[in-house]
């Protein structure tokens, strides 16, 4: 049994919004530290960034104004606490404690993950889908119930009706979808919003893409400072992270779907 949120859901685009800061943090440094909080909706994106480099209003309003559109800003930059700084100032070091477990995906997460990508590619709008067993539950916004019944004869669809859906009737808040994530991986951590250092972004992926590659479910755990986890280097941790992140495009397009 599984769910999954499509990238117009509001917290998936606070999520989006947070990764589009990190990416920005890159840019202006390949070794930021940096930790973003975003909530989004009715009208107004409060945002709380702790990092090791500046950002102007301007900057960050580009970004949200991208995703969502003109939308009142509320933005709070504070420097990184410098105990934290000092803590990754001679290596690369973990950045927090953590609990971590790798899953491999199941046929179902996998069939319910390529169904949610493919109405979210018809739709373009928010929309949260279930699969239990046989079972598919499609709630879809801006789209009717005889359009996806079309697509899918046998699901439950929209249970209430039509609706619509988006930032305007809800609020969006970061890293509040971690089973829509990381499926039975989920741990204690979110993926989003974070640099490289957090154990919660680079671990995860590491667990989760070993538990992939060896077929078994993969459980570890670290505390702040190690420089050494599952018997490798933080930094070679990091670096199989920061390739992953790479090659689906960067932290924003991460955030969209998470880790599948």
């Amino acid at each position: 049994m599984i769910e999954k949120v499509n990238p117009a859901h509001p917290d998936k685009i606070a999520d989006r919004i947070a990764g589009a800061i990190v990416d920005l943090g890159y840019k202006k440094n390949d070794n930021c530290k940096i930790a973003v909080e975003v909530l989004v909706g009715h009208g107004v994106c409060h945002i709380i960034i702790e990092t090791s480099e500046c950002f102007t209003k301007n900057e960050i309003k580009k970004i949200v104004n991208r995703i969502v559109g003109k939308i009142k800003l509320d933005l709070v930059v504070v420097k990184q606490d410098k105990h934290l700084a000092y803590n990754q100032s001679q290596e690369i070091k973990c950045g927090d404690n953590g609990i971590f477990k790798g899953v491999p995906l199941s046929k179902e997460e996998k069939e319910l993950s390529n169904i949610s990508k493919f109405i979210y590619d018809t739709f373009k709008s928010d929309g949260k889908y279930i699969l239990d067993n046989k079972k598919l539950i499609i709630c879809q916004s801006n789209a009717t119930t005889e359009s996806l019944k079309k697509l899918y004869p046998r699901a439950i669809i929209n249970p209430l009706g039509d609706w619509t859906g988006g930032i305007n009737v809800d609020t969006g808040a970061t890293n509040r979808k971690l089973g829509s994530d990381m499926a039975q991986s989920v741990t204690g951590g979110g993926l989003h919003g974070k640099d490289l250092s957090k154990a919660d972004v680079s671990v995860n992926i590491y667990v989760f893409l070993k538990a992939q590659e060896l077929n078994k479910e993969i459980k570890m755990c670290c505390a702040i400072g190690d420089n050494k986890i599952d018997n490798k280097p933080y930094s070679e941790i990091v670096k199989i992270a920061k390739e992953y992140i790479s090659n689906i495009g960067g932290f924003e397009k991460f955030a969209e779907w998470g880790l599948f």
